[in-house]
Order: structure tokens, then C-alpha cells, then sequence
């Protein structure tokens, strides 16, 4: 019986990639992202209001997409099992355009899927994209451009107006209160002040959270029926290559908050959480904890001055059937 050559292999690769192949050699995309069969996202070039846009397309079928995984994976020999090991993919596609994928239970868009999804998203490569260091705004004698001007904006007495601009800048928030004070309730009202635009990954242990907003990716990691391989370090690598403007997480455990701080710092907007605490001083120290089951070297001392400086957090407490925000830190 005869073997594919590595050269008729790559042909295999490159004729089955065509359908989404046909968006991301568009000469002003950057980026696209299937967080769901029959539609694609593209994130573009240029001075748009809103880079991400969405495209309908019913090639992308939930067959084609899974296809995808094995037939990259099968390509570049790699350990890829959605079932019982690892369910993501990352390769380095025709062209050296980057690819990141995952299939199974560990990735559900809505709760119908009961048998697990499919996301992936494409890094596009390009030699000469034509950006000059004056498109990053740094020009001799110049001053460096501030991004988010809200970055520079006082936080107002008000604690509604300290919030609604917190939300904004992008400052990462953890949601602080005892059991049944209705932090995930509070939450997901948090999540609709979001711009629209925004494109979110969750990463909870069961899907709890709502997002409106269309373009989003949900990680399941369930704690007590660990289907596969699947770890919160392979959470952190999928998360900054699948681009995302906000990550929200659900409540904070000791399995998943060494990767949920780890994320804070990656450079992305608005991380939110929950967190079982009294007090906001008591929600720092808890987070500082279940750190510290993951990484038990770290300087408690030293994070706990870094948590204070870029990690809000707003209280609630309760009082019989009666449930209010007593702190806005």
C-alpha cells in the first residue's frame, strides 16, 4: 500500500484549507476567527471604527471545521485527541500563516452544544504588510501616543460613575461576596455594559455566564469530570492566540487562578471574576492564595501590591433577602 509523500500531504492540506483559505488571502485581513459553524470573522486592516466583521458562509460546516483539526494535526504528526487527550491544534499553516484550534466538550457557544464545539482562529502572514514606524506613531522629537485616553481619566467619588469608567478603560474587576449574594447575577449585568464590538472568551468550569455580544468564544473546564488533558496552561496559550478584547473567567479556584492572573498580565482589557470573600481586602488575599497553590515561590507580599494597584474589586454583601454593593475599591 502506498504513503502520502510530505509534498502531496501539503497539497491535501492546502486543496481541504481553500474555503476558509478564500477569506484570509483577502489583501486587508489580518486575522480571522470561526467561533461557530456557518459564519467567519475577520479582523482588518486599517482605520475602521470596528475591526471585527462578520460573514456568513455555509461551507463551514461543523463536519468541514472538525475535519480541519485532524487534517492539520494528521499534517504536522501532532497529538490531537478532542476525546480522551489533547483538544487543541496550533501549527503553522501553507504560507506561515498561524493557526489555533480547539474541539470538543472543552469549547460550547450555546448550551445546545451538548457534545462539544469547535473554534479556531488564523494569525495571517504577511512579508511586507507596508507599516512604517510612523504608523506605530514613533517619529524623532515626538511625543508616544496614548491609546486609551480614559487611562488618564481620575476615578469619580461616584461609585456608579467609578465602575461604568472602569468598565470602560478596561480595568480588570473581581466581583467579591459570600455564597448566594448574587455575584454571578451581578456579573453577567457587568458583561452587557461591554462594548458590543468586543470580541470575548469566557473560561468557566460550567457555563453560567451570558454574553450578548456575538463574537465570543466559551472554554469549558470542568472540575470534577476531566474528560481529557486538557490544562489551564494549554488555557494560556490558546487564550493569546485566539485574540481576544475581554476575558472573563468565572469563580476563582485554586485550579484556575494561577491562569486567570496570568492572563490579567498578557496586555488584555477587562478580566473579570468572582471571588468568595467579605471584604475587599479579604478577596485580595483569597485570589493571593489560590495563587499560590499553583505557584507556591511567588512573593505574597509583592503580589498583593500588584493586585491592589490593577485589580478592582467590588463588594456584595447580604443581609437576608436584601443584597447590595457596600464597596467599590
Amino acid at each position: 500500500m502506498s504513503t502520502l509523500s510530505i509534498s502531496d500531504t501539503y497539497k491535501v492540506l492546502e486543496m481541504t484549507l481553500r474555503p476558509i483559505a478564500y477569506w484570509y488571502s483577502q489583501d486587508n485581513v489580518e486575522e480571522v476567527a470561526i467561533n461557530n459553524p456557518g459564519g467567519i470573522w475577520l479582523r482588518l486592516r486599517g482605520k475602521h471604527a470596528h475591526p471585527w466583521h462578520y460573514y456568513e458562509d455555509p461551507k463551514l460546516t461543523r463536519e468541514y471545521l472538525n475535519d480541519i483539526m485532524y487534517i492539520i494535526a494528521n499534517t504536522y504528526d501532532l497529538n490531537y485527541d478532542p476525546v480522551g487527550g489533547i483538544p487543541v491544534v496550533f501549527a503553522a499553516l501553507p504560507g506561515g500563516h498561524r493557526f489555533s484550534g480547539i474541539a470538543g466538550r472543552n469549547v460550547m457557544y450555546d448550551n445546545d452544544d451538548l457534545t462539544g464545539g469547535v473554534a479556531m482562529a488564523i494569525r495571517v502572514y504577511r512579508e511586507d504588510l507596508g507599516i512604517s514606524m510612523e504608523q506605530f506613531g514613533l517619529v524623532q522629537g515626538g511625543r508616544l501616543r496614548q491609546i486609551n485616553k480614559l487611562k488618564d481619566v481620575e476615578d469619580p467619588d461616584d461609585p456608579y460613575e467609578r465602575l461604568i469608567l472602569s468598565i470602560r478603560r478596561g480595568d480588570h474587576i473581581l466581583i467579591s461576596g459570600a455564597t448566594a449574594t448574587g455575584k454571578t447575577t451581578f456579573l453577567n449585568n457587568m458583561i452587557k455594559l461591554l462594548d458590543e464590538h468586543k470580541r470575548i472568551l469566557t473560561i468557566e468550569d460550567t457555563r453560567e455566564l451570558i454574553i450578548t455580544q456575538p463574537n465570543r468564544v466559551h472554554i469549558v473546564m470542568p472540575r470534577t469530570e476531566a474528560a481529557n488533558t486538557f490544562t489551564y496552561k494549554n488555557v494560556i496559550d490558546l487564550a493569546v492566540r485566539f485574540t481576544p478584547d475581554c476575558i472573563i473567567g468565572g469563580e476563582i479556584s485554586t485550579t484556575n487562578a494561577g491562569a486567570l492572573w496570568e492572563l490579567m498580565g498578557s496586555g488584555h482589557d477587562n478580566c473579570f471574576a468572582t471571588i468568595h470573600a467579605e471584604n475587599p481586602d479579604a478577596a485580595y488575599k483569597a485570589f493571593i492564595g489560590r495563587i499560590m497553590h499553583t505557584y507556591p515561590a511567588m512573593d505574597r507580599d509583592k503580589l498583593y501590591k500588584e493586585m491592589k494597584e490593577k485589580l478592582r474589586v467590588v463588594q456584595i454583601n447580604r443581609d437576608g433577602n436584601i443584597r447590595a454593593i457596600t464597596e467599590i475599591t
